[in-house]
């Protein structure tokens, strides 16, 4: 299959933004363009998202919260007693 150059034009922030963000999922600008072309041909669509796993402000929070002991609930002996505990 032969090769071809393309010219995108992007703000130069952009463009590193997205060239650290490839290079943090392993790939590099070309491929994840390529990778979205495909994907859009194959699907005729904007078919997905590619991102890291960064968690939200409240999931950080709770990361903490255990990390520290924090905010915990006390331990249950049973499914029936959890139960009972939420249903209170």
């Amino acid at each position: 299959m032969s090769q071809t150059n393309i010219n995108i034009c992007m703000d130069d922030t952009l463009k590193q933004q997205f060239d650290h963000l490839c290079n943090e999922l392993g790939l590099n600008m070309s491929v994840a363009v390529n990778i979205f072309a495909k994907a859009m041909v194959r699907q005729q669509k904007i078919p997905f998202e590619v991102s890291l796993d960064i968690p939200n402000a409240e999931t950080l929070e709770a990361i903490n919260d255990v990390n520290h002991e924090r905010n915990l609930s006390r331990p249950f002996h049973s499914i029936e007693e959890l139960m009972e505990d939420l249903n209170a």
